[in-house]
């Protein structure tokens, strides 16, 4: 899955269950580790995981398994880093 394709997996799976304040960054030039990053927010904890999760579920579905995931068992935060 092309870097394109896979951004926009990941914000079509936020969409679709409402995640709020969702912001992209395009940090080629500031970093060597990745090409972007998405953020988004959730009205609770459980939201908070659901969205991960859906992320998950919908890059898994194109090919991409993630390298890893934090801080789902809390759900206050949850990054999940598709490399």
């Amino acid at each position: 899955m092309q870097t394109d394709e896979l951004k926009k997996t990941a914000l079509q799976a936020l969409e679709d269950l409402k995640a709020i304040n969702i912001a992209e960054f395009d940090v080629r030039d500031m970093t060597s580790v990745t090409d972007f990053m998405i953020i988004a927010s959730g009205t609770s904890d459980r939201h908070v995981k659901s969205l991960a999760n859906a992320v998950v579920v919908a890059c898994k579905g194109g090919g991409v398994a993630p390298l890893g995931v934090e801080g789902e068992r809390e759900g206050e935060w949850v990054l999940v880093d598709l490399g």
